[in-house]
Parts: C-alpha cells; structure tokens; sequence
C-alpha cells in the first residue's frame, strides 16, 4: 500500500478514498455527494481524474446501500468521465511531474469498475446487461472472479459453450476453485478432463490426494448414478480427515433423497445440522421430507429456526412452504414458494413446491412450466420429472405422460425409482395393465422396500381383488420400516378380508405416524360408523390406495385466496 501522507498534505478526494479503504461507507456518501455537487457547479475546481475517482467511491457507497440502480447510473457516469480522462492523456504529453505518478496509480480499476456494475445488474435481475459489461472486458484482462461470474451468467442463460470456456479460464488461473468444477462436471465435462486440469497441484501439494476422488465422486453426482456416487463420497467420509465434514454429509443426504431412500437422507441431514445449527443449505429437502413424514411440528420449527439464520435464502421460505402446502393450504403455499423462487431463481425445491400448489389448485398449465424449469436445472432429479408427469394426469394428457416416462427411464436408466414411475403411467391405461404389473415386479425385485413400488402394486391387486396376496406384499414391506401410507392401505386390505380389529390396529398405527393423514382417519370413521362394511368398501375407489401424500385435494384453499389475492405479484414466474 502506498505511504500515507500527512493530514494537511492530503487533497479532499484523498480524505474520501482512505475513508473508503476504512470501510467508513456511509461518510463516504455524505461527503461525494457534496464534493460532486461542488464539482458540478464548478467544473474547474476538480481534475478529470479526481471526478473519477468521487464517482467511484459515491458509488461504491450506494452499492453498499444496496442501492444497485443508483449506483449503475454514477459508474456509468465513472466510466464516461475515464473515457474524457484517456482521450486527455493520449493528447497532452507528459510533463515529467512526479506528483502525477502516485495519482493515476491510485486511480480506481476500470476493470472492477465493470465487475461491480454486473454485480448490480445480477441484483437488480438483468443477467443480460451483466454479461454484455463483463463480455465487453477483454479476455486477456479477465480476473478470475470476472471469468466465474461469467460462467455463472453463461450457465443460467443456456449458453453452455461460453459457461466451459469460462469456467476452465478460472480454473487455469486458480487450479483449486472447487466450485468451478462442480460447474464443469454439471455442464457435462468429463470427470477424467476436469481432473487432468488439477492434477500437477494435487501432486505438488501434501494431503490434496482425496481431491481426485472427490471430483470422481462429483462426476458420478451430475451424471444421475446415485449409487456409485453415495459409495464414492462414503469413502471419502470414512478418511479420518475429512469426516463430518458438512458439505460431504449434504451432498450424501441430497443423494439418498434422490435414491428414494428417504430414511438415510433424513439421518445425513441431522448429522450435518448437528455439526453445523447455522447450516441453510439442503434444508429445503430435509424440511420437504419431514412434512411428507407428517412431521409438521418438526417443519414448523425448523422453518422459525432456519427464519432466525436468514430469511435472505430460499431455504427458509420452502420450508415454511411446505408446512402449508401438507397443512392443505395451497394459496399460502403458493405465495412462499414464489418468494422463495424471488430470492433464488435456481431453487428446484422452491419450482417444485410452487408447480404443487399450483397442480392441486387447478391451474394445471402454469405447474407444468414450474416443473420444466425445475427439470432444465436439475435433469437428473427424479421428483421434478414425477412432478410433471403428475400434471399430464391430472390433464389426461396420457400420452404425453407416457412418453416422459419412457424418455426419463431411457435417459436415468432402469432402476427401481425410473420403472415405478413408468408403471404409474401404465396403470392409468387399460391396455398396458400387465405392463405395469411386468415393471412393479422388476422394480420390487430391486429394492423391495421401495416405498413407491409397493404402494402402485398394492394399487394394482386391490383392482384385481387380490387382498391376500396385498397384505402379505405390505406386511413384508414392513418387516424392516415403518410408514404411514403402507400401514393404512394394509389397513384398508384388512377391511376387506373382514379383519376389522387388525384393520383398527393399522389405522392407529398409520394416525400415529401421522396425525394428519385423512384417509387413515376416513377408514377408522368408516368402520365405527358401519357395523358390516364388507360390501361398501369391495366397491371402495381406488384412489384410496394412491396415498403419496402429495395429491391432497382442494379443500381449505379456497377460504385463503382471498387472504393471499393481494400477493397476486408473487404468482407469475419470475
């Protein structure tokens, strides 16, 4: 840093720049501003280059303000006034003065000048103008923040050939940016060339060994293979220098949610907000899980806790969204997952709680945009395709769902989760019944306990009658777990074998995981009510057995419409 000169030497702009480097932002403004209204009626009384400077700093003391448009105007103004000072030095020559020579040196970077108004841009939501300054910074002057936010901006406006130039840039200039191979490895760049650009640092460096596998274990991530990822990052968290690390144990729990297995994703995620009470990210998910649980309590409080850590995330909105929308209040649902999407438009929770309410109010159309974005940010996430496919259903759109399905299972390959979904679309067509049954069959064959598959086959046997073959199917599934939805639908099974006080047994069992659980509580209602319910429920519509939890129906939405009508500007996609 340059010397600092006496008080009484220092001109005013230099007083406002040793302010800025102090931090002291809002003297800064206060002074700028009067010096600059002093520059404007007196043209004269400050060089080009102080009016510069005064630009600069009155701007950076608004974009501190979050005044972003305010402070795009007076670096725009910076800039011109820099564009007059170059033209000015190119034409006088230099006159050998000593004391210019401290001043251009001191003169605020054009280059960051340009970085910060695409700061302002990216706040004020004009991904556009950012990238057109930061385009317009030659290559050859490009910091490596300049070329991340570059990439960044490249990536969310689908310009995919600029997002990997980018981002390999920052890589070369910093071969440790692990962010920027997680945006190499998510635009499909091969996990053994992003590897091959960081391997002469992990050879130089000691204890950077486990970095290879942490990239292998990444590639695994964004190519949709669960399995391998979850055992990759598993090996990396058993070695005693990186265990409960937080972002390794988030990256495991969002895995085992993706798998289905919601159990283990459920237990990842307390195991890192143990570690860390002030973690945001991946709460989204654990909140979304805990109310699908029937967890509302734990939701509720979660949601309050997370509120206190920042309400500046997404996070904290989707989860508080969720407790509505399990709560059967979809317009509030509605309104906090558009506020959430506001906050971050890349939130695939938030598209996916939004698309939700939106389905179950009707407004089939505008979900289905929700879920395709959701599907354009994260293509190997099973639910946002679960999702629209809901929505073609919904809208009898039978075909279109078919074809969905079959491409996901094309492109996600045949697992458990991928043949499920697909004979969930086969059992709404009478023609390819036993097609579902093939596939329900291969997937139980693969994961027994899958949850999803268990339910659409005891869907599939409740048509055909089949109860005795349906309640040894549910009591195998719950030989090693414990979930709501089975217990009621082996209640419902019961009933119509005529085992009532079992039927009774599994009610209770199912209302006591879930409080909320209304067909549990119709199916008790049910047997109280009735004295010989045995022809009632043969002829018991089937949607009883559906029982994700996710459908809910319309009830109790209408009577807060009016409440929320008034956040009518939230609804709109952003």
């Amino acid at each position: 840093s340059l010397p600092r000169l006496p008080a009484a030497s220092m001109s005013v702009v230099e007083h406002v720049r040793e302010m800025a480097s102090a931090g002291l932002h809002s003297n800064v403004r206060l002074l700028s501003g009067l010096l600059l209204t002093m520059s404007g009626n007196n043209p004269e009384l400050f060089s080009p280059s102080q009016k510069y400077q005064l630009l600069v700093y009155h701007a950076d003391s608004l974009f501190h303000d979050k005044e972003y448009r305010n402070a795009v105007s007076k670096y725009t103004m910076a800039l011109q006034q820099k564009k007059a000072l170059s033209k000015t030095s190119k034409v006088r020559p230099s006159t050998g003065n000593a004391a210019s020579t401290p001043q251009s040196q001191c003169l605020p970077s054009e280059i960051e000048v340009k970085y910060k108004m695409a700061e302002c841009y990216t706040m004020l939501k004009q991904d556009k103008d950012a990238i057109a300054i930061l385009d317009g910074i030659p290559s050859r002057q490009r910091t490596p923040k300049i070329n991340m936010m570059l990439a960044n901006l490249y990536k969310k406006a689908g310009q995919e050939r600029s997002s990997v130039t980018s981002y390999k840039e920052v890589l070369r200039q910093c071969p440790l940016a692990l962010d920027a191979i997680l945006g190499l490895l998510s635009l499909s760049v091969k996990g053994a060339e992003v590897a091959s650009m960081t391997i002469n640092i992990i050879q130089s460096i000691p204890n950077l060994d486990w970095l290879s596998v942490w990239i292998k274990a990444y590639a695994f991530v964004h190519t949709g293979d669960n399995t391998r990822a979850i055992n990759t990052i598993c090996s990396l968290e058993k070695k005693s220098l990186l265990r409960d690390n937080v972002d390794l144990l988030g990256s495991l729990a969002d895995l085992y949610f993706r798998a289905g297995d919601n159990k283990n994703s459920i237990l990842k995620f307390e195991q890192a907000q143990m570690l860390d009470p002030y973690l945001i990210k991946g709460m989204d998910v654990y909140g979304y899980l805990l109310a699908r649980e029937g967890r509302l309590e734990d939701v509720e409080n979660l949601g309050c806790r997370l509120f206190n850590i920042s309400d500046q995330h997404a996070e904290p909105w989707v989860v508080s969204g969720c407790h509505s929308f399990y709560s059967k209040r979809y317009s509030r649902a509605l309104y906090l997952g558009a506020k959430a999407i506001q906050l971050n438009s890349n939130s695939v929770q938030a598209l996916l709680l939004k698309g939700a309410a939106l389905r179950n109010m009707g407004r089939v159309q505008e979900a289905i945009i929700h879920f395709r974005e959701a599907i354009r940010l994260a293509p190997c996430r099973l639910d946002c395709y679960e999702g629209l496919i809901e929505c073609y259903l919904a809208s009898n759109s039978i075909r279109e769902a078919m074809v969905m399905a079959n491409n996901v299972y094309k492109t996600l390959g045949a697992n458990a989760q991928t043949l499920t979904l697909l004979a969930t679309v086969c059992l709404e067509d009478p023609v390819t019944q036993e097609k579902a049954k093939t596939l329900l069959d291969k997937a139980l064959t693969q994961r027994p306990d899958y949850i999803k598959a268990v339910v659409k086959k005891a869907e599939l046997l409740s048509r055909e009658q089949k109860y005795e073959d349906g309640i040894a199917l549910l009591r195998n599934a719950l030989a090693n777990q414990s979930d709501c939805v089975l217990h009621r639908i082996l209640g419902d099974f019961l009933v119509a074998v005529n085992e009532y006080q079992e039927a009774m047994d599994q009610y209770s069992i199912a209302l006591s995981l879930d409080p909320n659980d209304q067909k549990s509580l119709e199916g008790m209602q049910k047997m109280e009510k009735e004295e010989s319910p045995t022809d009632a429920t043969q002829e018991e519509d089937v949607d009883d057995m559906e029982g994700s939890g996710e459908e809910g129906d319309l009830e109790g939405s209408d009577s807060e419409a009016a409440q929320w009508a008034d956040q009518e500007q939230w609804f709109g996609m952003q």
